[in-house]
Order: structure tokens, then sequence, then C-alpha cells
């Protein structure tokens, strides 16, 4: 088997990030729930947009923000995702070539308009997102490049995009193509309201199709249908190779064919927003990952990674995070 030329391909929604800062009497006044993400229409999406006033927007969707992380980290990356042919879908494509990941999916010249995440920040440093997603559910199996996926140490697959059919078969094409080339595949579960929707499904991918598995306390907990966290860490033991598991300030737990690994969280400077939290560690995990690091050592990139991007706005780094974990002496 030749040496894989990206760490890293992501397949997940292709989304335009706008964040803007607001407190809970905004979102109580337009029906926001408040650290959750909600589905809505494009109407809904123009209205709550209007509304937000001064906002910054940049490219974002989880699993592209991981593969700019791992892009900054000085890793080779590529990207899957559906865009279409508008303003914004030329935005994020310049963006996420701009940093150097290959992006080649052709974008629709007809149909909805490119993904939109209209993301709230709360004084706690809460996100409440509102996510019209457009575009991005348009991604088919026949999106999918074989020779990206086959020449890939990692595929990681993002929950969120699990919903239309056709964005199942490209999943499931994109898996089978890895394990095809005898590489690993990634899945992150995204958020409590997917595994709600879809736990059975998961599980069977978990099961037979996933290779490392990122969740948060409360994904993991919802997935196994548990009371306590240990409880959940002691089932997915034994249902994949690699379980990478959040909580947040209490840091991270990793198991590895069994064998439970505890690290410690990294102190931001500044507590922001912590959008994007999840989409770094994975960043920083994966790219440890694919460049031979152990366990302990993943979770460390991770949280690394993780801590810079909530200590400002927005979802992706604002530093070179190679140069950030090489002064962490990693």
């Amino acid at each position: 088997m030749s040496a894989p030329e990206f760490h890293v391909a992501g397949l997940g929604n292709a989304i335009v990030d706008v964040l803007a800062h607001a407190d809970d009497t905004f979102l109580i006044a337009h029906g926001i729930e408040k650290g959750g993400m909600t589905l809505i229409d494009e109407d809904r999406a123009q209205t709550l947009y209007d509304a937000l006033g001064q906002t910054v927007q940049v490219s974002g969707g989880s699993a592209a923000n991981t593969i700019a992380g791992i892009a900054s980290l000085g890793g080779k990356a590529a990207f899957i995702g559906k865009v279409r042919n508008d303003q914004l879908g030329t935005a994020f494509t310049h963006d996420i070539r701009s940093l150097g990941v290959v992006f080649e999916t052709a974008p629709a010249d007809r149909g909805p308009a490119t993904a939109r995440c209209l993301i709230v920040v709360s004084p706690d440093a809460q996100r409440s997102m509102s996510t019209y997603l457009g575009a991005a559910q348009d991604l088919t199996a026949a999106d999918v490049d074989e020779e990206i996926i086959s020449r890939s140490a990692i595929t990681y697959l993002e929950g969120y995009l699990w919903d239309p059919p056709a964005a199942k078969e490209a999943f499931l094409k994109a898996a089978a193509i890895a394990h095809d080339a005898n590489r690993m595949v990634a899945l992150t579960l995204s958020d409590s309201f997917c595994v709600d929707r879809y736990r059975d499904e998961f599980l069977k991918l978990v099961r037979g199709d996933v290779d490392i598995l990122f969740a948060n306390e409360a994904e993991i907990m919802s997935l196994y249908q548990t009371e306590t966290f240990d409880e959940a860490l002691q089932a997915v033991r034994g249902d994949t190779k690699v379980a990478a598991l959040t909580r947040s300030e209490a840091g991270s737990v990793v198991v590895v064919d069994g064998k439970v690994h505890v690290v410690d969280a990294e102190t931001p400077t500044a507590l922001v927003d912590t959008t994007g939290a999840g989409d770094q560690f994975a960043a920083g995990f994966l790219y440890g990952w694919a460049t031979g690091r152990g366990p302990v050592e993943c979770g460390r990139l991770g949280s690394i990674c993780a801590s810079e991007v909530i200590s400002h706005m927005g979802p992706r780094p604002e530093v070179n995070l190679g140069q950030l974990v090489a002064s962490k002496g990693l």
C-alpha cells in the first residue's frame, strides 16, 4: 500500500457562518434555543439575518472547520461538500482553497442557495445556531472523489450531514472506498439532536464502518441512552477501535482498543466563543493520529487546538496551529 497523500479528507456540510453577539433577550424574542442547533428554512434565515445587525461572516461547517484546522497544523487535507454557484458559494470555495485545502466538488448550478448558519454568541460564550442547509444537503455519492478518499489516511464524516438519503449514500461510499484502500474512517456525532434522530443508524455505523469516533459528553450518553458518562464510556469501549470523548473544561477521555486515557483540558487565554471547539479538537486529534502520535498526545493536540478557537470569535483558528503546538513541545 502506498503512503497516503492526504492526512485527512472530510465530508460535510459546506456552510458560511454568520456570527453575532446578542444576549438572552434576543434569543427569547426570536424563539432561538440557547446552546442548540435548529434547522430553518430560507425565509427564516433571511429574517434572522436582518435582525442580527453587525455580523462576522466566515466559511464554516463542522467538518470543513476541522479540515481548516488540520491545514493550520501543517497537514495535507481535502474537503468534499456541496455549494451553489452563488456569492456565498464562491466565498466558501475561495476561503477553503486559500488555506491550501484541496476542494474540487463541483458547485450546483440550480436548486437551493449555499448553506448558512446564523450563530448568536451569548455573553457567557454559549453559541445558539440556526442553520439553513440549502445546497449542502444535495451532496451525492457522485460527488465522492474516489482518488482523494483512497489517498487519505483518514476519511472524516460529519454527523450533521447524516440526513438526506443521497448524503447517506455518499458517506457509505466514502467509508467503503477508505476501507478498501486500507485507510481509516472517523465520524463525529455532531449534536445530540442528530443522535436522537438517528441513534440506531449511528450505532450501526459505529459498530461496522467507523474506526475513530468523536463525541461530547451529551452525545455519547444519548447514543447509548445512559444516565452517566461512565456508563456510556463502558459501552463505547467495545464498539469502536478509537473513541475521543470531550468533556469541556474537564478535558477529554480517549479510548483505544478498550484502554482508557484521560487528558486534561488546555486553559484558554480567554473564553469568548465556544463555536468550533469540538471541530478543532477533532483537527488536533486527527492530525496527531495521522502522523503516528499516541492517544494521549493526540488528545493533547486536540485540547490545544480547541483552547485556541474558544479564545476568539469564529470556528477556525486565528493563529498558526502548527507553531502553537510546537511552542507547547508537541
